[in-house]
Protein backbone atom coordinates (compact mmCIF):
# COMPACT_ATOMS: atom_id res chain seq x y z
CA UNK A 1 0.00 0.00 0.00
CA UNK A 2 1.09 3.39 -0.96
CA UNK A 3 2.28 6.20 1.36
CA UNK A 4 -0.79 8.07 -0.02
CA UNK A 5 -3.44 4.89 0.21
CA UNK A 6 -2.05 4.54 3.97
CA UNK A 7 -2.63 8.44 4.93
CA UNK A 8 -5.72 8.25 3.47
CA UNK A 9 -7.07 4.91 5.18
CA UNK A 10 -5.93 6.09 8.33
CA UNK A 11 -7.81 9.81 7.87
CA UNK A 12 -11.12 8.37 6.69
CA UNK A 13 -10.70 5.84 10.07
CA UNK A 14 -10.16 9.21 12.03
CA UNK A 15 -13.17 10.64 10.97
CA UNK A 16 -15.37 7.54 11.07
CA UNK A 17 -14.48 6.92 14.64
CA UNK A 18 -15.25 10.31 15.47
CA UNK A 19 -18.44 10.61 13.83
CA UNK A 20 -19.27 7.50 15.70
CA UNK A 21 -18.44 8.75 18.88
CA UNK A 22 -20.56 11.92 18.00
CA UNK A 23 -23.70 9.92 17.01
CA UNK A 24 -23.50 7.70 20.06
CA UNK A 25 -22.24 10.16 22.81
CA UNK A 26 -25.42 9.89 24.59
CA UNK A 27 -25.21 6.03 25.48
CA UNK A 28 -21.05 5.85 25.56
CA UNK A 29 -20.42 7.29 29.05
CA UNK A 30 -20.78 3.52 30.96
CA UNK A 31 -18.20 2.29 28.25
CA UNK A 32 -16.03 5.02 28.47
CA UNK A 33 -15.99 5.07 32.41
CA UNK A 34 -15.36 1.28 32.45
CA UNK A 35 -12.05 1.70 29.70
CA UNK A 36 -11.09 4.48 32.19
CA UNK A 37 -11.51 2.49 34.94
CA UNK A 38 -9.81 -0.75 33.19
CA UNK A 39 -7.03 0.91 32.31
CA UNK A 40 -6.24 2.83 35.22
CA UNK A 41 -6.90 -0.04 37.59
CA UNK A 42 -4.88 -2.41 35.10
CA UNK A 43 -1.27 -2.21 36.80
CA UNK A 44 -3.11 -3.52 40.56
CA UNK A 45 -3.93 -6.31 38.92
CA UNK A 46 -1.18 -7.19 37.73
CA UNK A 47 0.36 -6.29 40.94
CA UNK A 48 -2.17 -8.42 42.66
CA UNK A 49 -1.21 -11.33 40.32
CA UNK A 50 2.58 -10.98 41.36
CA UNK A 51 1.15 -11.68 44.80
CA UNK A 52 -0.04 -15.33 43.41
CA UNK A 53 -3.73 -14.25 42.77
CA UNK A 54 -5.01 -15.39 39.74
CA UNK A 55 -6.51 -12.74 37.31
CA UNK A 56 -9.87 -13.82 38.03
CA UNK A 57 -9.54 -13.21 41.13
CA UNK A 58 -7.38 -9.95 40.96
CA UNK A 59 -10.64 -8.83 38.51
CA UNK A 60 -13.01 -9.45 41.32
CA UNK A 61 -11.30 -7.92 44.24
CA UNK A 62 -10.84 -4.62 42.02
CA UNK A 63 -14.42 -4.60 40.82
CA UNK A 64 -15.90 -5.29 44.25
CA UNK A 65 -13.79 -2.00 45.88
CA UNK A 66 -14.96 -0.15 42.47
CA UNK A 67 -18.50 -0.57 43.64
CA UNK A 68 -17.99 -0.05 47.17
CA UNK A 69 -16.54 2.90 46.78
CA UNK A 70 -18.82 4.10 43.86
CA UNK A 71 -21.63 3.17 46.71
CA UNK A 72 -20.39 5.30 49.20
CA UNK A 73 -20.18 7.74 47.33
CA UNK A 74 -24.10 8.02 46.13
CA UNK A 75 -24.81 7.12 49.68
CA UNK A 76 -22.60 9.53 51.57
CA UNK A 77 -21.57 12.22 49.29
CA UNK A 78 -24.41 12.74 46.48
CA UNK A 79 -27.07 13.30 48.87
CA UNK A 80 -25.10 16.33 50.49
CA UNK A 81 -24.12 17.61 47.13
CA UNK A 82 -27.85 17.40 45.82
CA UNK A 83 -29.38 19.14 48.55
CA UNK A 84 -26.95 21.83 49.01
CA UNK A 85 -27.61 22.64 45.43
CA UNK A 86 -31.16 22.13 45.45
CA UNK A 87 -31.21 25.11 48.79
CA UNK A 88 -28.39 27.15 46.57
CA UNK A 89 -30.80 27.39 43.59
CA UNK A 90 -33.35 28.21 45.46
CA UNK A 91 -31.84 30.95 47.79
CA UNK A 92 -29.69 32.31 44.71
CA UNK A 93 -32.07 35.49 43.46
CA UNK A 94 -31.95 36.22 46.98
CA UNK A 95 -28.11 36.39 47.22
CA UNK A 96 -28.24 38.02 43.79
CA UNK A 97 -30.68 40.74 44.95
CA UNK A 98 -27.33 41.25 48.01
CA UNK A 99 -24.93 41.42 45.28
CA UNK A 100 -27.03 43.66 43.24
CA UNK A 101 -27.69 46.35 46.54
CA UNK A 102 -23.54 45.41 47.22
CA UNK A 103 -22.52 46.84 44.05
CA UNK A 104 -24.76 49.33 43.32
CA UNK A 105 -22.94 52.29 45.92
CA UNK A 106 -19.72 51.36 43.18
CA UNK A 107 -21.45 51.86 40.61
CA UNK A 108 -23.12 55.13 41.16
CA UNK A 109 -20.09 56.29 42.20
CA UNK A 110 -18.33 54.88 39.13
CA UNK A 111 -20.68 56.22 36.83
CA UNK A 112 -20.53 59.96 38.72
CA UNK A 113 -16.94 59.43 37.55
CA UNK A 114 -18.05 59.29 33.98
CA UNK A 115 -19.97 62.37 34.30
CA UNK A 116 -17.82 64.40 35.80
CA UNK A 117 -15.44 63.33 32.91
CA UNK A 118 -17.96 64.24 30.42
CA UNK A 119 -19.77 61.23 29.42
CA UNK A 120 -23.61 61.26 29.48
CA UNK A 121 -24.45 58.65 32.06
CA UNK A 122 -27.29 59.62 34.75
CA UNK A 123 -27.31 58.02 38.01
CA UNK A 124 -31.13 56.80 37.54
CA UNK A 125 -30.10 54.98 34.36
CA UNK A 126 -27.37 52.95 36.15
CA UNK A 127 -29.40 52.14 39.24
CA UNK A 128 -32.39 50.97 36.52
CA UNK A 129 -30.05 49.05 34.69
CA UNK A 130 -28.39 47.08 37.46
CA UNK A 131 -31.84 46.50 38.43
CA UNK A 132 -32.61 45.39 34.97
CA UNK A 133 -29.29 42.69 35.35
CA UNK A 134 -30.52 41.46 38.70
CA UNK A 135 -34.26 40.97 37.21
CA UNK A 136 -32.74 38.66 34.70
CA UNK A 137 -30.43 36.69 36.79
CA UNK A 138 -32.73 36.02 38.90
CA UNK A 139 -35.73 35.07 36.20
CA UNK A 140 -32.80 32.57 34.31
CA UNK A 141 -32.04 30.97 37.93
CA UNK A 142 -35.35 29.95 38.88
CA UNK A 143 -36.41 28.59 35.38
CA UNK A 144 -32.68 26.99 36.10
CA UNK A 145 -34.16 25.42 39.19
CA UNK A 146 -37.07 24.55 37.61
CA UNK A 147 -35.07 22.30 34.44
CA UNK A 148 -33.44 20.88 37.34
CA UNK A 149 -36.25 19.32 39.16
CA UNK A 150 -38.00 18.52 36.04
CA UNK A 151 -34.99 16.68 35.03
CA UNK A 152 -35.22 14.26 38.00
CA UNK A 153 -36.16 11.58 36.19
CA UNK A 154 -33.47 11.75 33.48
CA UNK A 155 -30.96 11.88 36.43
CA UNK A 156 -32.62 8.21 37.92
CA UNK A 157 -32.13 6.64 34.23
CA UNK A 158 -28.44 7.93 34.13
CA UNK A 159 -27.54 6.43 37.10
CA UNK A 160 -29.68 3.35 36.26
CA UNK A 161 -27.37 3.10 33.46
CA UNK A 162 -24.08 3.23 35.30
CA UNK A 163 -25.19 -0.06 36.43
CA UNK A 164 -23.74 -1.59 32.88
CA UNK A 165 -20.08 0.63 34.09
CA UNK A 166 -19.21 -2.37 36.64
CA UNK A 167 -19.82 -5.16 34.20
CA UNK A 168 -18.09 -3.65 31.21
CA UNK A 169 -15.01 -3.48 33.35
CA UNK A 170 -15.14 -6.94 35.00
CA UNK A 171 -14.78 -7.77 31.21
CA UNK A 172 -12.65 -5.28 30.45
CA UNK A 173 -9.79 -5.87 33.61
CA UNK A 174 -10.19 -9.32 33.13
CA UNK A 175 -9.63 -9.76 29.46
CA UNK A 176 -6.52 -6.73 29.08
CA UNK A 177 -3.79 -8.20 28.83
CA UNK A 178 -5.28 -10.67 26.29
CA UNK A 179 -6.43 -7.48 24.68
CA UNK A 180 -2.99 -5.79 24.78
CA UNK A 181 -1.07 -8.96 23.54
CA UNK A 182 -3.42 -9.44 20.56
CA UNK A 183 -3.72 -5.81 19.50
CA UNK A 184 0.25 -5.57 19.48
CA UNK A 185 0.38 -9.34 17.23
CA UNK A 186 -1.82 -6.81 14.51
CA UNK A 187 1.35 -4.15 14.31
CA UNK A 188 2.57 -4.10 10.81
CA UNK A 189 6.32 -6.08 11.48
CA UNK A 190 7.62 -3.07 9.53
CA UNK A 191 6.63 -0.35 12.27
CA UNK A 192 6.06 -2.20 14.61
CA UNK A 193 9.00 -1.06 17.04
CA UNK A 194 8.11 3.04 16.07
CA UNK A 195 4.49 2.26 17.46
CA UNK A 196 5.30 0.64 20.47
CA UNK A 197 7.22 3.24 21.20
CA UNK A 198 4.64 5.81 20.90
CA UNK A 199 2.00 3.88 22.41
CA UNK A 200 4.49 3.23 25.84
CA UNK A 201 5.08 6.78 25.94
CA UNK A 202 1.14 8.02 25.19
CA UNK A 203 1.01 5.41 28.03
CA UNK A 204 3.38 6.96 30.51
CA UNK A 205 2.12 10.63 29.60
CA UNK A 206 -1.60 9.52 30.14
CA UNK A 207 -1.00 7.39 33.29
CA UNK A 208 1.06 10.29 35.00
CA UNK A 209 -0.87 13.15 34.64
CA UNK A 210 -4.54 10.76 34.96
CA UNK A 211 -3.09 9.53 38.52
CA UNK A 212 -1.48 11.77 39.58
CA UNK A 213 -3.85 14.95 38.61
CA UNK A 214 -6.74 12.70 40.06
CA UNK A 215 -4.77 12.51 43.58
CA UNK A 216 -4.37 16.30 43.53
CA UNK A 217 -8.49 16.68 42.82
CA UNK A 218 -9.45 14.44 45.88
CA UNK A 219 -6.73 16.16 47.90
CA UNK A 220 -8.08 19.76 47.05
CA UNK A 221 -11.66 18.36 47.21
CA UNK A 222 -11.40 17.05 50.68
CA UNK A 223 -9.32 20.14 51.92
CA UNK A 224 -11.75 22.71 50.21
CA UNK A 225 -14.94 20.82 51.20
CA UNK A 226 -13.74 20.65 54.90
CA UNK A 227 -12.38 24.02 55.42
CA UNK A 228 -15.04 26.17 53.51
CA UNK A 229 -17.82 23.96 55.86
CA UNK A 230 -15.62 24.93 59.00
CA UNK A 231 -15.21 28.75 57.91
CA UNK A 232 -18.72 28.84 58.41
CA UNK A 233 -19.88 29.84 54.18
CA UNK A 234 -23.34 28.28 53.21
CA UNK A 235 -22.78 26.00 50.44
CA UNK A 236 -19.36 25.45 51.30
CA UNK A 237 -19.30 21.76 50.91
CA UNK A 238 -20.60 21.79 47.69
CA UNK A 239 -18.42 24.62 46.60
CA UNK A 240 -15.19 22.86 47.80
CA UNK A 241 -16.51 19.44 46.11
CA UNK A 242 -17.00 21.50 42.42
CA UNK A 243 -13.66 23.22 43.06
CA UNK A 244 -11.26 20.13 43.55
CA UNK A 245 -13.09 18.25 41.27
CA UNK A 246 -12.66 21.31 38.52
CA UNK A 247 -8.85 21.56 39.12
CA UNK A 248 -8.31 18.47 37.07
CA UNK A 249 -8.86 21.12 34.29
CA UNK A 250 -5.81 23.60 34.73
CA UNK A 251 -7.14 26.81 35.99
CA UNK A 252 -10.62 26.16 36.16
CA UNK A 253 -11.21 24.90 39.57
CA UNK A 254 -8.81 27.57 41.05
CA UNK A 255 -10.98 30.60 39.03
CA UNK A 256 -14.50 29.02 39.90
CA UNK A 257 -13.71 28.20 43.44
CA UNK A 258 -11.92 31.54 44.12
CA UNK A 259 -15.23 33.23 42.53
CA UNK A 260 -17.79 31.13 43.85
CA UNK A 261 -16.84 31.14 47.55
CA UNK A 262 -15.57 34.68 47.90
CA UNK A 263 -18.34 36.48 45.97
CA UNK A 264 -20.74 34.05 48.60
CA UNK A 265 -18.47 35.42 51.28
CA UNK A 266 -19.03 38.86 50.72
CA UNK A 267 -22.86 38.50 49.79
CA UNK A 268 -23.15 36.76 53.00
CA UNK A 269 -20.62 38.49 55.62
CA UNK A 270 -20.40 41.89 54.51
CA UNK A 271 -20.12 44.21 55.93
CA UNK A 272 -20.60 42.69 59.66
CA UNK A 273 -18.13 39.95 59.30
CA UNK A 274 -15.56 40.98 57.27
CA UNK A 275 -13.09 38.47 59.42
CA UNK A 276 -15.11 35.57 58.02
CA UNK A 277 -14.57 36.94 54.55
CA UNK A 278 -10.70 36.94 55.15
CA UNK A 279 -10.85 33.65 55.61
CA UNK A 280 -12.51 32.12 53.49
CA UNK A 281 -10.16 33.85 51.10
CA UNK A 282 -6.87 32.64 53.28
CA UNK A 283 -8.30 28.77 52.56
CA UNK A 284 -8.28 29.61 49.00
CA UNK A 285 -5.09 31.47 48.81
CA UNK A 286 -3.15 28.55 51.05
CA UNK A 287 -4.67 26.14 48.84
CA UNK A 288 -3.35 27.48 45.78
CA UNK A 289 -0.22 27.76 47.20
CA UNK A 290 -0.39 24.08 48.22
CA UNK A 291 -1.83 23.09 45.21
CA UNK A 292 1.29 25.24 42.90
CA UNK A 293 4.27 24.84 44.93
CA UNK A 294 3.49 21.00 46.88
CA UNK A 295 0.84 18.72 45.58
CA UNK A 296 1.78 19.14 41.61
CA UNK A 297 5.66 19.04 41.54
CA UNK A 298 5.51 16.11 43.83
CA UNK A 299 2.21 13.76 41.70
CA UNK A 300 1.92 15.18 39.08
CA UNK A 301 5.60 16.75 38.11
CA UNK A 302 6.98 18.54 34.96
CA UNK A 303 8.05 15.50 32.66
CA UNK A 304 4.27 14.54 31.58
CA UNK A 305 4.37 16.24 28.16
CA UNK A 306 0.96 17.47 28.84
CA UNK A 307 0.56 21.11 28.77
CA UNK A 308 -1.88 22.71 30.98
CA UNK A 309 -3.19 25.36 28.18
CA UNK A 310 -2.89 22.24 25.78
CA UNK A 311 -5.25 19.91 28.03
CA UNK A 312 -7.72 22.96 28.98
CA UNK A 313 -8.41 23.40 25.20
CA UNK A 314 -8.25 19.53 24.83
CA UNK A 315 -11.12 19.30 27.26
CA UNK A 316 -13.22 22.21 26.58
CA UNK A 317 -13.35 21.42 23.31
CA UNK A 318 -13.96 17.95 23.68
CA UNK A 319 -17.01 19.30 25.94
CA UNK A 320 -18.28 21.18 22.96
CA UNK A 321 -18.25 19.16 20.40
CA UNK A 322 -19.09 15.76 22.34
CA UNK A 323 -20.49 16.90 25.86
CA UNK A 324 -19.16 15.10 28.99
CA UNK A 325 -18.08 12.10 26.90
CA UNK A 326 -16.06 14.30 24.91
CA UNK A 327 -14.45 15.66 28.23
CA UNK A 328 -13.72 12.35 28.76
CA UNK A 329 -12.28 11.68 25.73
CA UNK A 330 -10.50 14.55 25.29
CA UNK A 331 -7.30 13.77 27.90
CA UNK A 332 -6.25 10.40 26.32
CA UNK A 333 -6.76 12.11 22.94
CA UNK A 334 -4.41 14.97 23.45
CA UNK A 335 -2.15 12.68 24.77
CA UNK A 336 -2.28 11.12 21.63
CA UNK A 337 -1.89 14.21 19.45
CA UNK A 338 0.80 15.51 21.74
CA UNK A 339 3.13 12.44 21.39
CA UNK A 340 2.50 12.46 18.04
CA UNK A 341 3.03 16.05 17.53
CA UNK A 342 6.31 15.49 19.03
CA UNK A 343 7.43 12.12 16.90
CA UNK A 344 6.32 14.73 13.77
CA UNK A 345 8.62 17.56 14.63
CA UNK A 346 11.64 14.92 15.74
CA UNK A 347 11.34 13.54 12.70
CA UNK A 348 11.26 16.40 10.99
CA UNK A 349 14.37 17.89 12.30
CA UNK A 350 16.05 14.50 11.19
CA UNK A 351 14.92 14.75 7.67
CA UNK A 352 16.93 16.24 4.69
CA UNK A 353 14.19 18.58 4.36
CA UNK A 354 14.80 20.73 7.52
CA UNK A 355 18.52 19.61 7.09
CA UNK A 356 20.14 18.75 3.60
CA UNK A 357 23.25 17.55 5.40
CA UNK A 358 21.32 15.26 7.85
CA UNK A 359 21.30 11.34 6.04
CA UNK A 360 17.97 9.58 5.67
Amino acid sequence: MSPQRQAGFWFIFVIGLGLMVFLLRDMLLPFVVAMAVAYLTDPMADWLEKMRLSRNQATIIITVAFVIVFLLGLLILVPLVVRQAGELLIQLPEYIERATRLLQPFVLNLLEAASDRGVDVSRDDGAQALKDYASQAVEFFTKLAGNVVRGGAALANFLALLVITPIVTFYLLLEWDRLVALINGWLPKRYGPTIRQLVSEIDRTLAGFVRGQGTVCLVLMVYYATALSFSGLSFGFLIGILSGALSFIPFVGAIFGAIASIGLALVQFWPDDMARVGIVIGIYVLGQVAEGYFLTPKLVGDRIGLHPVWVMFGVLAGGVLFGFVGMLLALPVSAVIGVLARFGLNQYLQSRFFDPSNPE
